[in-house]
């Protein structure tokens, strides 16, 4: 074979190659395309441990599924940190990001984000029998427990003289509260409402108006805005189909708005 032959060959498999990845997923030969998808399972009702079956299950979970059936890729949804998606995606570990991640401005000049996908904003919980916290304006110089990156963490810290307690998740937030170690939690409205139901109210209530009108988006790596583009086009294709209803009656009982 001659040095020419060669070269146009190993053309042709590099061409094949990309081809196969050009998306941000992966293939291998005879297997379905494969997109990497994580979120941090301590989000509920978005994505979270079923404690039953152990699978990591919620809204994210399903949506982001039946957006990559729709775009014909199998996903792969894992648990990971949510301070750690974005760095994540930079280093291409994972394709997408989906963990109720608010759209900010900051995060869109490292990530591209998807057209929202759910409209959320940022409530106080506080203990069932506290009634000096009315509202947001009432946490100034109080003990505030957020989870860590996240918006609910950017908002708190700009309450005057409030002393701000970070955690890993929502739920260890909401634990501190429940030990007495905090006054309030400052995290997102469906989270909340979601423990209050489970928990059956029973030591914890919300309290004030809903502080801020957020967007939730997913995130792709910022050069790879081929999958962004798909991303979008499958989520209105669902919304179109009656898919995305179906997915969000199922988790959070009414219709979206």
């Amino acid at each position: 074979m001659s040095k020419k032959t060669i070269a146009f060959v190993l053309a042709g498999i590099l061409v094949l190659a990309l081809g196969l990845t050009g998306c941000g997923g992966q293939q291998q030969a005879g297997q379905a395309k494969v997109l990497r998808a994580a979120g941090e399972a301590t989000f509920a009702p978005f994505e979270f441990q079923d404690e039953k079956t152990n699978e990591l299950t919620g809204f994210d979970v399903d949506l982001i599924k039946a957006i990559g059936k729709q775009m014909g890729y199998e996903v792969q949804y894992q648990n990971q940190s949510f301070d750690g998606l974005i760095p994540a995606l930079d280093s291409g570990n994972i394709d997408i990001a989906i963990s109720g991640m608010t759209i900010t401005s900051e995060r869109a000049q490292k990530v591209n984000f998807s057209k929202p996908y759910y409209k959320s904003g940022l409530t106080i919980l506080v203990k069932k029998d506290d009634d000096s916290i009315k509202g947001f304006k009432d946490l100034a110089g109080k003990n505030i427990a957020v989870q860590i990156g996240t918006t609910g963490s950017m908002e708190a810290k700009k309450i005057p003289d409030a002393k701000v307690r970070e955690f890993n998740s929502a739920a260890e937030a909401i634990m501190e509260l429940k030990a007495g170690g905090v006054d309030a939690v400052v995290n997102d409205m469906p989270v909340n409402e979601y423990y209050l139901v489970q928990s059956g109210g029973q030591e914890a209530k919300s309290v004030g108006e809903r502080l801020t009108s957020e967007d939730y988006g997913i995130a792709t790596a910022k050069k790879n805005t081929e999958l962004n583009e798909k991303i979008n086009k499958a989520l209105d294709e669902l919304k179109q189909n009656g898919e995305y209803e179906k997915i969000y009656v199922k988790w959070f009982g009414v219709k979206p708005e």
